[in-house]
């Protein structure tokens, strides 16, 4: 990982809402144990993970965080009461993050990203 990246991520998840910085520094964590060769940037102003390409980004909002896998790993089934659009999940601040099921997502990306590289 890149020091610029981390300290980049470092001041996102600070600047963010009070309330989802605890749920920012568990996707972060989260992400790096499913993913521990991914690079981790900011682009388009929010954290992504680069591993033989893109695989997933995340933002904070006052009440939810986004998460936005790329590419057609991002149809799970086990997620669609989150989703809300093509490739976007929201999962609320007072609700607990189905941590398994966003593990499983990003498992699913490194694996499409290792067989399309």
């Amino acid at each position: 990982m890149t020091d610029a990246g981390t300290k980049a991520v470092d001041a996102y998840i600070a600047a963010a809402p009070k309330a989802a910085q605890p749920r920012l520094r568990q996707l972060r964590k989260l992400i790096k144990e499913a993913a521990p060769q991914a690079e981790e940037r900011l682009s388009y102003g929010m954290p992504y993970y680069d591993y033989r390409g893109r695989l997933i980004y995340y933002s904070a909002f006052k009440n939810h965080i986004g998460v936005y896998p790329v590419g057609e790993a991002a149809q799970h089934k086990e997620l669609s009461k989150f989703m809300t659009g093509k490739g976007t999940y929201r999962f609320p601040l007072d609700q607990p993050m189905p941590v398994d099921l966003i593990r499983k997502l990003v498992e699913a990306r490194v694996r499409k990203n290792e067989a399309t590289s």
